[in-house]
């Protein structure tokens, strides 16, 4: 599954999430935690296994937590309820962070494939001294790991609808792909190939700029008001058209903001009900909609009275 998949729009029933603030401070401690003791193990690794690419995938996996901590601030404060300044909320600045964290994913991305570029083209493999065997077991170590903290991230990342710990997770996967690329560099070494370390770090470079496309792709898309598609509206017109008191639904318009759903819905109702009987039809629809779909922050609804045939 693409990470292009992963991020797109679905309107789902409710269902039971756990506290948000409980599943974000964990998912912010195992990356942090996860990503300090990888990169400190690579490092001993790299510097007494004589692996420079190694070292290199160690600096990788500290600058993760850097990043944890700018997805973090960005979830942190895109949960903050509305105020005077910011009536329709902040869930924005997760796409903020998205944005951050796919533009860090891509120059990553450059830095490992120019790298590898220069090294072919230069051949400075040959220079290069065989690396040991605890650089491979790192890299081995590194690959079950970060492939582990992927799941694990994009498991709770989607049970409380987040794009920013979904990218955060993406990153995680972008981090085993960089670390498979060092495990084959690092055996072709040591069997008398060290031109494979760079072959494979400009072929992860293109895996990591996929990803980092996407993840920005999606942030941007969040970021324009974007409609949910034909297919979400639709859902959601034969959902509320068979709500009590409507009689039809004459538009729908959807907006995405950040994480969140805008509804600015028509409706029709019996034109012989009175001004509080039909505006009671539409606090209904608005509640039962915002209730049923937790992706919708607000359904804004405009009552039309039907034609008396």
């Amino acid at each position: 599954m693409t990470a292009k998949k992963e991020k797109e729009i679905k309107l789902s029933t409710k269902q039971t999430i756990p506290n948000e603030a409980s599943v974000i401070r964990k998912l912010s401690l195992v990356s942090v935690i996860g990503n300090a003791i990888l990169s400190g193990f690579k490092m001993f690794a790299g510097i007494v296994g004589n692996s420079g690419a190694m070292i290199s995938d160690a600096i990788h996996s500290f600058s993760d937590v850097l990043t944890t901590l700018i997805v973090w601030i960005g979830v942190k404060i895109s949960k903050k309820a509305s105020d005077s300044d910011h009536p329709y909320g902040h869930e924005r600045l997760e796409s903020f962070a998205s944005m951050i964290l796919g533009a860090v994913l891509m120059i990553t991305g450059l830095g490992i494939g120019k790298t590898g570029l220069e090294n072919i083209f230069y051949k400075n493999y040959e220079t290069l001294a065989i690396p040991g065997t605890i650089a491979l077991i790192a890299a081995i170590i590194s690959i079950v790991g970060k492939e582990a903290m992927y799941w694990y991230t994009r498991y709770y990342a989607k049970l409380i609808n987040s794009s920013a710990f979904l990218a955060d997770a993406w990153h995680h996967r972008s981090d085993a792909f960089s670390s498979i690329g060092s495990l084959i560099g690092i055996a072709g070494s040591m069997m008398g190939f060290p031109v494979l370390d760079s072959v494979a770090s400009v072929v992860i470079c293109l895996f990591i700029l996929k990803v980092s496309y996407d993840i920005m792709k999606d942030a941007v898309v969040k970021l324009m008001d974007t409609s949910c598609g034909e297919d979400y509206e639709k859902e959601l017109s034969e959902y509320v058209s068979a709500q009590n008191g409507v009689i039809c639904v004459d538009m729908i318009r959807s907006r995405m903001f950040g994480n969140k759903v805008y509804i600015d819905l028509e409706i029709q109702v019996d034109g012989q009900k009175s001004l509080n009987e039909a505006h009671e039809v539409a606090e209904q629809v608005h509640y039962d909609v915002e209730h049923q779909f937790p992706d919708i922050k607000h359904i804004m609804i405009h009552v039309n009275p039907a034609k008396v045939m």
